[in-house]
């Protein structure tokens, strides 16, 4: 199965990249050109050899900052009001997480064969099927479900989390 790639748009940078100082001996030329006057404007005073200014560049935004992630009520409800994906595709889907919740049920009564490594497998595949549904029809809630899949195995994996689902 190929890989789904979700892509996430990353805000352009507000100023141009600034080279460092080529030697660390003195000051040296300014490493980006000059930028033209503007039309009408008073022309710029002359550059003194001063420190260096800090770049003040905003740090890159989180993707978990964006959207909170979602909770298995959450993306049940999402899915179910999504008309991305069909009737018959969401019973099957439905069908499939049915029995890998039973799984999980059966792993933690001590029931079940797989461990829990061995059921990570099913569930990625699950939610990479889920995914591969949702990239082109439903590209923000792609998004969403991409950046809750850590915390929603996190819920299926620990039993008190698990129990109150």
């Amino acid at each position: 199965m190929p890989r789904v790639e979700v892509p996430v748009a990353l805000p352009a940078p507000s100023s141009p990249p600034v080279a460092a100082p080529s030697s660390a001996a003195g000051p040296s030329a300014p490493a980006t050109p000059a930028r033209p006057a503007r039309a009408g404007a008073a022309p710029a005073a002359p550059a003194t050899p001063a420190a260096p200014k800090a770049e003040t560049r905003a740090p890159p935004a989180e993707p978990a900052l964006a959207a909170p992630p979602l909770d298995l009520k959450g993306l049940e409800l999402r899915l179910k009001e999504t008309s991305a994906i069909g009737v018959f595709t969401k019973l099957a889907l439905k069908n499939q997480v049915d029995d890998l919740l039973a799984q999980f049920r059966a792993f933690h009564r001590g029931q079940s064969k797989p461990s829990l490594v061995e059921l990570r497998r099913p569930y990625d595949m699950l939610l990479l099927k889920v995914l591969a549904l949702l990239q082109d029809s439903a590209p923000p809630l792609a998004r969403a479900i991409a950046s809750s899949r850590e915390s929603i195995w996190g819920i299926l994996s620990n039993p008190a989390r698990f129990a109150s689902i």
